[in-house]
């Protein structure tokens, strides 16, 4: 599967792993203006490089520039800032006295 990576450049998901991207979740808090009283929510899944996140970049200044909606807040969890702590299996214990 290939996914458009931004003009006519389209890299598959595997390419962007090995380039070092993670999945990255947003959750997009806004206010549209036929609403101006209603926040509302927009969740956005996608493979992205932390910590300069170029696809979500790209993504809010689409937003910006061409959806009537007023961006509230930004949220993002990413493999490299959220993951279970790193565990070391030992084998044996070894005592010094």
């Amino acid at each position: 599967m290939t996914r458009p990576l931004g003009g006519d450049l389209e890299t598959s998901d595997l390419e962007q792993r090995l380039r070092g991207a993670s999945l990255l979740t947003t959750e997009i808090l806004y206010y549209r203006p036929d609403h101006p009283r209603l926040l509302q929510t927009f969740a956005w899944q996608t493979l992205d490089t932390a910590p300069t996140f170029p696809r979500l970049a790209r993504f809010l200044d689409f937003w910006r520039r061409e959806i009537e909606a007023t961006i509230h807040t930004v949220r993002i969890a990413h493999s490299s800032l959220v993951r279970p702590t790193d565990v070391r299996i030992v084998d044996g214990v070894l005592r010094l006295n």
